[in-house]
């Protein structure tokens, strides 16, 4: 909760779970934390080609695993560079914006002193945020998600020991010439 408070600020995530891979110990770590029987969860490419990823995930926290992108509330993304048009996950409403999904990618590199700018609540001034790898098209996807607030997706980042987040009330600023 931390990380969605306060977009962009890198924190430590420190776990000792040993999940299957390509499951990482932090997207195990994020989804034994949100994930429950009533959270449907939705897995890239690389975390279904081993049924012991969704077994894992099943055992732990009893989330049905669901086939389309549509139908999660979370989203495990191992490979980023390869994450599915935003429009493929459930928005959530004007009415009910809480019912869109909330992706979690696990990055290569993730940096807090670098990257695009955002400004927005929990953000004091400005903060950056660079991940990698992500889609060529990340910062107009970042755009057109905050545009569609209060609907749109919340970002979870993961990588080695960190995690940041990008919920969709984070606004993206222009790249800077």
């Amino acid at each position: 909760m931390e990380a969605l408070s306060r977009p962009g600020r890198l924190l430590p995530l420190v776990t000792t779970l040993m999940p299957p891979a390509p499951l990482t110990p932090e997207l195990a770590a994020l989804a034994l934390a949100l994930a429950d029987a009533d959270t449907p969860v939705w897995l890239d490419a690389p975390l279904r080609t081993d049924p012991a990823v969704a077994g894992f995930l099943r055992f732990h926290t009893g989330a049905p695993i669901v086939a389309e992108p549509a139908q999660a509330a979370f989203a495990l993304i191992a490979d980023p560079g390869r994450c599915p048009a935003f429009t493929a996950f459930a928005q959530g409403s004007l009415a009910y914006p809480d019912a869109s999904a909330t992706l979690v990618l696990a990055v290569a590199a993730l940096s807090d002193e670098k990257g695009l700018a955002f400004e927005g609540p929990g953000i004091r001034g400005t903060a950056r945020l660079d991940a990698a790898p992500l889609p060529a098209d990340w910062p107009s996807r970042l755009a057109h998600n905050h545009a569609g607030f209060p609907q749109g997706l919340d970002l979870l980042f993961v990588a080695a020991g960190r995690l940041a987040a990008l919920p969709r009330s984070a606004r993206p600023l222009a790249p800077e010439a």
